[in-house]
C-alpha cells in the first residue's frame, strides 16, 4: 500500500500555522530525516541515529534533503554529510543544529511538552525551505575543494559528484530551482546502472548472512553455540587485529604468543590499537578482558579458539595438534589461513567436526570481511557458531567451502598472473595501476603487492615448486608444467626487492616504509633487458586490454568457483571482492558487473584470448559461463537455478 507523496505532504507540514514537532526514536535515516526537516522543531531521544544514506545506494536524498540540510546546518557540514550518507549520533545532530533537542525520556512526551511551550511563538523562522543558505566568503573554491575530495574518494562513483552538485543549487539558486535541480539529479541516478549495483550489494550484503552448506545445512536450521571465551594463538600482525577486533566485543580473550620479544611487542601494540579505537569511537578502552601467555595450556577452558601463527603447513599442524591435546572436550578450533587445506588441518585434531577456516583480512581489526570455510567434515553448529561470533566483532561472514585459497584468494591468483604477463607483451607497472584504479580500485596490482610484500607471493610459489632459480631449473624459466608462467616477481625477490619495506619493488621509494610510490627507471630497463633475454617484442597494451584481461580471468575462475560449489551463489563472491578486495561497490562485484557487462561479451573477449594465449588454461571459458550465455544469459539473482542443473549433472 502507498501513502501519500512525501514531497507534497513535507511542504503542507511545513506550511502548518501550528507548530508541528518531529520525535525521533530509532533512526530518522533518508526521507525519515527529510520528513523532519519539514518539522517546525526536532525532538531526539539520545539513542536516536540519523543520517541521509541515500549516497550508499547509489542515490540522493531527494525529498528536499539536499536543499533543506545546507539552508540548517550550512553548506561545509551538509556537503560532509550528504557526500558520506554517515549515520550520526543525537547528540551530534544537537551540536550540529539539526535538532533542537536531545531527551533520555520519553520522546513524545518531551516533543508534546516543547510544542505547548512554543505554541505562541510565530513560525515565520522555522521553515526551513524558507531560510538562506549560510554563504562561506568564497563559494566556489568551497564546491570546487569539495568536488576534488568526493572525486578521489568516489573512485568513479556518480552519486556522490551529483550530492555535491545538488547542495551546491541550495546554495546559489531559490529553493524552488533547487528542488529541481535535486529531482533531474535523482532522476539521472535513478535509472543508472551504477545505482543498480549499489542497490544489488545492499541486498547481496544481507543475502550471505543466509548461508547454506552442500549437505542441506542451513542458516535457519543450525543454531551457534554460546561462546563466552576465546584464544588467539600467535601475536604476528593478523593475531593482533584479530584480538583488538575480539576484545572490543568485550569477550574474554586469552592470548598466546610463545616468543618473549613477540609478547611483549604485541601488549603493547594491542594497547594502542584498542585506546585509538575506544578515543575514535568515545567510549572506554577494554584492556581488562585479555590475558596474555606463553604457555598454549592456558586456553584450556576456552570455547573457541583462533589460530594466526605464520603460515606454514607443518606449524599448523603442530597447533592443531597441541590444541585438540590441551582444550575441553567441544571446544571449536578455528584457523585463519589465507589458503591451506582446512580439512587436512581438521585431521590433526580428535574432532574434525570442530574445525573451520576464518579467514580474516588484514588489518584484522578494520577489514569488514571474514570469509568462514567449511571442510566436508565441518558441523553446521560450528559454521553458524563461527558466523554469529564474525556478526559480533562487526564483521560480514561469508561461509565458503574448502579449496585452495577459498573464494577471494583463488581468484586473485590468474588476476595477478595476467597482470605479469601484460608486463612481459609491453606493459608497465604504471599504466596497469593506472587501468585498474581508473576501473575504481583502491590500488592497482602492483601497488598492492608492493604494500602487502612481494617476498609473500614468491614464498608460496616456492613452496609449490614453481619459483625455481633459472641455474637450477630444467625447464624454460617461462613454462611450468606445460603452462606459461612468468618468473618476474621471483626475479625482483632474488634482487631483494620486496616492495615498500625494502624501498624498491615494482616502484622505487623514498626510503624503506614510505608508501608514496614512483616510477623507477631500474625496473624499466630490467624489463626491457628481460624481454630482450627471452626474444619478447614490446607492444602497446591499451586500458581496455588490462581490464579485460585482468578481471574477466578474475570473473571467469568465479564461474568456476560456482560451478564446484564452493560458494553457494554469486552474491557471496560479490560481498567478498567488494569488502575483502577492493572491488568498486558502484560497480556491484565480479559476477554483478559480468551481468552488466554482458555474459556474452565476457565470453567471446575470454575465447579470443584463449586462442592468443592457449598456454593460459584458465582462459578457457568456464562451462557454466556458456551454459548461461546458452540459457539467455538470465540475470543475476537467477543464475542459482542454472548452476543447481549444472551440478546435478556433474
Amino acid at each position: 500500500m502507498s501513502g501519500p507523496p512525501l514531497i507534497p505532504m513535507i511542504h503542507a507540514i511545513e506550511a502548518a500555522n501550528k507548530p508541528v514537532v518531529a520525535a525521533i526514536e530509532g533512526s530518522a535515516l533518508g526521507g525519515g530525516l527529510e520528513l523532519a526537516l519539514g518539522c517546525h522543531y526536532r525532538i531526539a531521544h539520545s539513542k536516536a541515529r540519523l543520517g541521509l544514506p541515500e549516497v550508499s545506494l547509489g542515490l540522493l536524498p531527494a525529498a528536499g534533503g539536499t536543499q533543506r540540510l545546507p539552508r540548517l546546518i550550512g553548506v561545509p557540514a551538509a556537503l560532509d554529510l550528504i557526500t558520506t550518507g554517515r549515520h550520526i549520533t543525537a547528540a551530534e545532530a544537537l551540536q550540529l543544529g539539526i535538532v533542537d533537542q536531545v531527551t533520555k525520556q520519553s520522546t513524545v512526551n518531551a516533543a508534546v511538552n516543547f510544542a505547548l511551550n512554543v505554541a505562541e511563538k510565530p513560525l515565520d523562522a522555522r521553515r526551513i525551505s524558507t531560510f538562506p543558505c549560510p554563504h562561506s566568503s568564497d563559494l566556489d573554491a568551497l564546491f570546487e575543494e569539495a568536488m576534488q575530495k568526493v572525486q578521489k574518494s568516489a573512485r568513479g562513483a556518480i552519486a556522490p559528484v551529483a550530492c555535491v552538485q545538488a547542495v551546491r543549487a541550495a546554495a546559489t539558486q531559490p529553493y524552488n530551482q533547487g528542488m529541481e535541480r535535486e529531482k533531474e539529479l535523482m532522476a539521472t541516478l535513478f535509472t543508472s546502472g551504477q545505482a543498480r549495483a549499489l542497490q544489488y550489494c545492499f541486498f547481496a550484503q544481507r543475502a550471505v548472512g543466509k548461508w547454506r552448506m552442500p549437505n542441506g545445512a542451513c542458516w535457519d536450521t543450525s543454531k551457534p553455540r554460546p561462546v563466552h571465551k576465546v584464544a588467539v594463538i600467535g601475536l604476528g600482525t593478523m593475531g593482533r587485529g584479530i584480538l583488538v577486533a575480539l576484545a572490543q566485543t568485550g569477550l574474554s580473550v586469552v592470548a598466546v604468543e610463545t616468543q618473549e620479544m613477540q609478547l611483549m611487542e604485541a601488549k603493547q601494540a594491542v594497547s594502542g590499537m584498542l585506546e585509538r579505537g575506544a578515543k575514535r569511537r568515545g567510549v572506554v578502552p577494554t584492556l581488562h578482558n585479555i590475558t596474555y601467555s606463553q604457555n598454549i595450556k592456558s586456553v584450556a577452558e576456552v570455547d573457541l579458539v583462533i589460530e594466526a601463527v605464520f603460515e606454514d603447513m607443518a606449524l599448523k599442524e603442530k597447533v592443531f595438534q597441541q590444541l585438540s591435546a590441551v582444550c575441553k572436550p567441544g571446544t571449536f578450533l578455528c584457523t585463519n589461513t589465507s589458503a591451506l587445506d582446512i580439512d587436512h588441518l581438521a585431521s590433526q585434531t580428535g574432532n574434525p567436526e570442530l574445525v573451520v577456516g576464518m579467514h580474516f583480512f588484514a588489518p584484522a581489526h578494520v577489514m569488514k570481511l571474514l570469509e568462514v570455510v567449511y571442510g566436508p567434515r565441518s558441523s553446521p553448529q560450528a559454521v553458524a557458531t563461527a558466523m554469529h561470533l564474525g556478526k559480533k566483532m562487526g564483521k560480514i561472514g561469508v561461509a565458503v567451502g574448502n579449496c585452495r585459497g577459498f573464494v577471494g584468494n583463488r581468484m586473485l591468483k590468474p588476476y595477478i598472473e595476467q597482470a605479469f604477463f601484460l608486463l612481459e607483451e609491453g606493459g608497465t607497472p604504471e599504466k596497469i595501476d593506472q587501468a585498474l584504479e581508473e576501473f575504481g580500485f583502491p590500488m592497482g596490482v602492483f601497488k598492492m603487492s608492493d604494500l602487502s610484500g612481494l617476498d609473500i607471493g614468491w614464498r608460496v610459489r616456492k613452496g609449490d615448486g614453481l619459483a625455481e632459480s633459472s641455474a637450477a631449473s630444467q625447464q624454460s624459466p617461462r613454462i611450468r608444467d606445460g603452462r606459461r608462467y612468468s618468473p618476474l616477481g621471483d626475479l625482483l625477490c632474488e634482487q631483494g626487492r620486496f616492495g615498500q619495506k625494502t624501498g624498491h619493488g615494482w616502484y622505487q621509494y623514498d626510503k624503506p616504509g614510505s608508501q608514496l610510490a614512483r616510477s623507477d627507471p631500474w625496473l624499466h630497463s630490467f624489463l626491457e633487458g628481460y624481454r630482450a633475454q627471452h626474444g619478447l617484442v614490446a607492444r602497446r597494451i591499451d586500458q581496455q586490454e588490462v581490464l579485460e584481461r585482468c578481471l574477466y580471468v578474475l570473473i571467469n575462475e568465479g564461474f568456476r568457483i560456482l560451478e564446484d560449489g564452493i560458494a553457494s551463489g554469486p552474491e557471496d563472491i560479490d560481498i567478498i571482492y567488494v569488502f575483502g578486495y577492493g572491488w568498486p561497490r558502484h560497480r556491484g562485484g565480479p559476477m554483478f558487473y559480468a551481468g552488466m557487462v554482458g555474459l556474452a561479451k565476457v565470453l567471446e573477449r575470454l575465447e579470443h584470448y584463449h586462442q592468443a594465449h592457449p598456454d593460459v588454461p584458465y582462459l578457457q571459458p568456464c562451462s557454466l559461463l556458456r551454459r548461461l550465455v546458452a540459457s539467455g544469459s538470465p540475470p543475476v539473482n537467477t543464475w542459482k537455478e542454472v548452476i543447481k542443473k549444472v551440478r546435478s549433472q556433474l
